[in-house]
């Protein structure tokens, strides 16, 4: 089997032997190292190797190439090899002005940067291609997996199976239950006839059409509560309830943090975040994810993948109800976060898991290749979405109820969604209908000027059109705002006074809720701000007023 390939180009002789020889070095056991002195030689090289269907996973240019620009050279490699990483090496230190790698990154032109001198290796060369070959490595078909799964075409049940799959990074294949792969997996296991759709585990065990808690068990989470009482209780594990978790169980307190889906909240769901404090060429949702996950564990919190459906506090005590069960708490963190707002087209909606989904572009991505996709929304989740689509379908339609995308989107994801050949947008545009059989198959877009209305082919829809909190499972006592985001700290205050409801005579601590020693962090919160580094933010703050909070129960 022909080993991937790294191509490497520069018109400097030594750096270019120089790269080669330390990276042949580390990698040549798995991948082979091509070198070219010119764009247009490598260009030669780089369409022969598409003829053959050669997987190429790097391509590294230097800034100085002598015949084309290297941005304008990175650009056309992903004509001829979509999913490779095209990497642009730059002199390092040269940080005052604009430099054309800003641009090109904007742009979607090169994916990532190296930076030159790039001794020593083992700090700088190795762990930034080490990165580079793990985007690499998501975007193909995994080699070796977990878990293989058959199941009917359109599928909402083997949809929530995929997704979840993914969201957790553990990776699986899967096959229609009409294809021959899918026919021969079912007579092997004897399944023929089982309902759909089955899950066939490395370890030999078999999950006929299991529910999302038979897959988390599987998984290794646990379901139910072992604990009847700890200091602090942590409600959801998105970003804010992440960072909360790292922080309490990392200062000492024993930490439970219940979330009845995979962790990530939202953010998890992001196929890429550029502006995250300390990743400049961004990190995907389910790896912030899986760093935050482990690092709260490493420092002794425990996770319950269950769904909080109560919180009670009488004389003094809190308890959180879940999976049955009910585990006090000295104070509470609700970090639950928002779902998305739900379209409320009843054609639409039957066909959610079977071509309609709420959310990022996870699972489908790579089975959309080809197709037809329209993205409903104007917000960075529906920019990263429509980028990371466009990887693989043939065209990505953006569909905007305003009349501008930047007024909601950052600028860095509308210049790239502008220079992106096969994403179109449709300002001023709404999704009135659709229709299918077993599957999406088509749209119905209205204008909302002049009401004409137009059908359009469509193989899926993401739908991400604004936030809704996740607080129906609190008490009354838990104050709200109109849209049930819940108030803490001065937005209790009416008309320059506390509610009738407060016991005590100092008033809320920034983060508290109307309930004492309750705390909110993160989306869920009314005027949060909606991004991943204010709501970690926001989680290590709960924990630094739960402190304060413990403190005052003591005195």
């Amino acid at each position: 089997m022909q080993r991937p390939i790294f191509m490497l180009v520069s018109g400097d002789a030594r750096r270019l032997d120089a790269l080669r020889h330390d990276l042949s070095r580390r990698y040549e056991a798995d991948y082979q190292v091509c070198v070219a002195s010119s764009a247009a030689a490598a260009l030669t090289m780089l369409a022969v190797l598409a003829g053959a269907h050669a997987e190429v996973a790097l391509v590294i240019a230097d800034e100085h190439l002598a015949d084309v620009p290297a941005v304008d050279f990175l650009a056309h490699v992903r004509s001829l090899h979509p999913r490779t990483m095209r990497i642009l090496l730059i002199d390092r230190g040269n940080w005052t002005g604009p430099h054309p790698a800003i641009t090109a990154m904007a742009m979607g032109k090169i994916d990532y940067l190296l930076y030159f001198p790039w001794f020593p290796q083992e700090r700088n060369l190795h762990p930034a291609v080490s990165e580079f070959l793990a985007a690499w490595d998501k975007s193909r078909e995994p080699s070796r997996v977990a878990f293989r799964i058959v199941g009917e075409a359109h599928s909402p049940r083997a949809h929530r199976l995929r997704d979840d799959l993914s969201r957790a990074s553990v990776p699986y294949w899967y096959f229609d239950h009409e294809s021959d792969e899918g026919r021969q997996l079912l007579y092997e296991h004897d399944l023929d006839g089982t309902p759909l759709p089955v899950v066939l585990a490395r370890d030999g065990s078999v999950l006929v059409n299991p529910s999302h808690e038979d897959l988390l068990a599987k998984l290794g989470f646990r379901t139910d509560p072992d604990l009847r009482s700890c200091d602090v209780i942590i409600v959801g594990a998105g970003p804010a309830g992440l960072a909360a978790a790292v922080y309490a169980a990392s200062e000492g307190l024993s930490t439970l943090v219940l979330e009845p889906d995979i962790p990530g909240g939202q953010a998890g769901t992001s196929s890429l975040i550029r502006n995250y404090l300390g990743f400049p060429h961004g990190l995907s949702g389910d790896d912030l994810t899986t760093r935050a996950l482990n690092q709260a564990w490493l420092f002794g919190a425990n996770f319950t993948f269950a769904a909080a459906d109560g919180l009670t506090v009488c004389n003094g005590r809190r308890a959180v109800h879940a999976g049955g069960a009910e585990v006090e708490a000295r104070a509470i963190v609700i970090a639950t976060g928002v779902t998305w707002r739900r379209l409320g087209v009843p054609d639409l909606e039957r066909l959610i898991g079977a071509g309609v989904f709420y959310g990022a572009a996870g699972a489908e991505a790579r089975d959309l290749t080809g197709q037809e996709v329209y993205v409903i929304g104007a917000g960075n989740s529906a920019g990263q979405a429509a980028i990371h689509l466009a990887r693989y379908a043939a065209t990505v339609t953006m569909v905007v109820r305003g009349a501008d995308l930047g007024a909601t989107m950052s600028s860095y994801l509308v210049t790239e969604i502008s220079k992106t050949d096969n994403i179109r947008v449709r300002l001023g545009t709404e999704v009135t209908g659709g229709q299918g059989q077993c599957g999406l198959e088509t749209l119905t877009l209205q204008d909302r000027a002049s009401g004409a209305t137009d059908t359009v082919g469509a193989s899926a829809l993401f739908v991400m059109i604004g936030a809704e909190p996740r607080t129906g499972w609190l008490p009354p006592g838990i104050e709200r705002d109109a849209e049930g985001f819940v108030l803490t700290g001065r937005d209790l205050y009416r008309a320059g006074e506390l509610p009738d409801g407060w016991p005590l005579e100092r008033p809320p601590l920034l983060r508290e809720t109307s309930i004492p020693g309750v705390f909110a962090a993160g989306d869920v919160r009314h005027r949060s701000i909606k991004r991943v580094a204010s709501a970690v933010g926001e989680g290590a703050t709960a924990i630094q007023l739960v402190h304060e909070y413990l403190r005052t129960e003591q005195d």
